[in-house]
Formats: C-alpha cells, sequence, structure tokens
C-alpha cells in the first residue's frame, strides 16, 4: 500500500493538451474514483499512473517514489481493464496466476495465492474453466483475482463494469468496495457513471475537458458544489437548472418568480437557480407547475413538469395522480436551494 501523488501533471499529444496540470493527493489505503463525462481525460491519467501513458509535464509519485520514467511492471500496481483482457486459452487458475509465474515464483507460492483470491472472490469453482465458459461477472471477478494475487500497492481500475447489464454492475460495485474495504490497498478507480462514484468512493476527482473541477467526499459534492457543472453532473436525476435573475422579491425567470432565503444578496445579478429534483415537495401554496408526464418508481414518483418557460423534474415520495396538462403546486426546500453565476458557472452561495 501507498499514496499517490499527482502534481501539474500534464499530458499532450503533439500540439494538442489534453491534460491541463491536474494535482491530486491520494492518501495510503483511500478509495478514489476519477468521474467526468466522456473525453473528459480520465482515463488518460490513469493510463499515466499505470505507465501506459508518457507524462509530458509534471510529477506522479507512488509512495516515495516518482515513477515518470519507470516501465508499469516496475511500478507495483495492478490494473483492472473494461473487456477483462483475461488469456483465452489459459484456465481461471492461470490467469490469475500468470503474473507470478512470469515474476518467478514457485508453483507452491502460486498456488497459494491463487487459492487465496479465489476464496476472496467466489472462484473456487471454476479454477479449471476457460474465460469463454464464464459469465461476464465471474470474468471480471477473475481479472481482480489476477490483480489482487500480486499483492500490489495501487489498484486501478478503469471503467470495469461497463460491460455488465444494470442488475449485475449493482452487485459488483458492491463486491469491489468490499474487496477494499478487506484489503485495505490504495485504489483509483475510474467511471463515467456518476451513482459508482457517489456509493463507493472515499473521495471523487470530477474531471472536466482535462482539468478538475472539485475534489471531494462524496456527500460534500453533493451537497456544496464548487460550480455548476459539479451540480449538474453529481446526482441522478440531475440538478434543475434555471436561468434568470436575483431580485428583492424573488428570483425572477421567464414566466414565474421562484423563492430566495432571505438576505440571499447579489441583486440584480444574472444567475441560475438549481434545486435537485428530491429537494421539492407537493404544497398547496407552492409554485404552480404544468405536468408533462407522470412516472410511478414504486416507492416514488417522478414528475416532469413546467414552471414557466421552464421543464424541471421532481421526485416525491407521495403518488402523485395529476394527469399531463393538469396543475400541480411545488415548493423548493430553500435550505437545498444552489444559486451559480449565468457567466461562469461559479458557486453564489
Amino acid at each position: 500500500m501507498a499514496p499517490v501523488t499527482l502534481k501539474s501533471v500534464k499530458k499532450s499529444y503533439g500540439e494538442v493538451a489534453t491534460i491541463h496540470g491536474i494535482d491530486v493527493d491520494i492518501a495510503d489505503g483511500e478509495f478514489v474514483v476519477l468521474v467526468g463525462p466522456s473525453g473528459c481525460g480520465k482515463s488518460t491519467l490513469l493510463r499515466m499512473i499505470a505507465g501506459l501513458e508518457t507524462v509530458t509535464g509534471g510529477e506522479i509519485s507512488i509512495g516515495p517514489r516518482v515513477v515518470n520514467d519507470l516501465e508499469p511492471k516496475d511500478r507495483d500496481i495492478a490494473m483492472v481493464f473494461q473487456n477483462y483482457a483475461l488469456y483465452p486459452h489459459m484456465s481461471v487458475a492461470q490467469n490469475m496466476g500468470f503474473s507470478l509465474e512470469h515474476r518467478g515464483a514457485s508453483k507452491a507460492e502460486i498456488a497459494e495465492r491463487v487459492n487465496w483470491a479465489a476464496d476472496i472472490l467466489g472462484l473456487k469453482p471454476y479454477l479449471d474453466r476457460f474465460p469463454r465458459q464464464l459469465s461476464g461477472g465471474q470474468r471480471q471477478r477473475v481479472a481482480m483475482g489476477r490483480a489482487i494475487v500480486r499483492n500490489p500497492q495501487v489498484f486501478l481500475f478503469d471503467e470495469p463494469l461497463s460491460n455488465l447489464d444494470a442488475k449485475l454492475r449493482v452487485v459488483m460495485r458492491g463486491e469491489i468496495k468490499s474487496l477494499h474495504q478487506r484489503l485495505g490497498v490504495t485504489t483509483v478507480y475510474v467511471t463515467h457513471d456518476q451513482v459508482e462514484a457517489m456509493t463507493m468512493a472515499d473521495k471523487i476527482v470530477v474531471m472536466n475537458a482535462g482539468r478538475v473541477e472539485q475534489i471531494g467526499a462524496p456527500l460534500d459534492l453533493y451537497d456544496r458544489p464548487a460550480n455548476q457543472f459539479v451540480a449538474g453532473f453529481i446526482g441522478s436525476p440531475a440538478m434543475n437548472f434555471i436561468a434568470g435573475t436575483i431580485t428583492a422579491e424573488g428570483f425572477a425567470a421567464a414566466g414565474a418568480t421562484l423563492p430566495l432565503p432571505p438576505g440571499t444578496g447579489n441583486t440584480g445579478a444574472q444567475a441560475v437557480y438549481g434545486i435537485r429534483p428530491e429537494h421539492l415537495a407537493l404544497d398547496d401554496s407552492g409554485i404552480a407547475a404544468r405536468v408533462s408526464l407522470v412516472e410511478p418508481m414504486g416507492s416514488e414518483t417522478q414528475v416532469t413538469m413546467a414552471i414557466g418557460e421552464h421543464t424541471i423534474i421532481g421526485v416525491f415520495r407521495e403518488r402523485v395522480q395529476a394527469r399531463p396538462g393538469e396543475t400541480i403546486h411545488v415548493r423548493p426546500d430553500l435550505a437545498q436551494l444552489h444559486l451559480f453565476d449565468a457567466a461562469t458557472g461559479a458557486r453564489l452561495n
């Protein structure tokens, strides 16, 4: 186990810069998730930590060593890929033990480590099978087993669950988090799925266009996003955004005036009013909203509706009986209100 430190890390392909000076400190034993939309640079950053991409500028340290110029095999890391990368002609046991064999470990040591990993991951019944005889979830466990038998200082996961169906992703999320809690190995995990990030991470690094937008604990990012990008990316369904002007009477938007907390300030500023769907409540004295879609989800109801000229989503614990075209009244929880600068997206409140 070891901490990982990124100092002003940059990456360019010729004249095209893709990573623009990233600073991240990952503590020993921490589970850190790099999250962001496709093309934001998160997988490139992970591959630089692994040594699969060269570093154009800055430093990457694993423990006390700067590893910029070290080969991947010398960095004491183990990587789990999106496509599993298993050898089809090898059995599960051979796949899991291959890296140890390559390093010259004895057969007894290989067998002991493989059986230990197989026991943790529930792979004992499958050790003699080949990858083609396994389900997607079982193949992913084999890929994880191959990583943990090496007892590395750092685990790197590159979107490992993206090829699995939704139900299996939920199961595997829990298994990866449980594995981390059991082994305590420093882990860097890349995903574009913010639900994975929220449920698995000790710390989230939100990336956009090769830059870090915010770093923090999952609930810190959820409760106090630094800007509109983070606010819109973290949370599902996404935060509602309504453009308008802060006035003494409230937030003036096209076709509606929304309430603001007392003493909001910034009067006259062009801003964006942000409220999460779950922070709207049904209230007969609230704001009139025209219903366009009602989606019963079982324990809650998701309603798409229009306030003035703005379409928003509300998530309610109640079973909403309204039909499309009808009017309901909603009240935003002002303690959970977010205001962002209309020009920069920076948080105002």
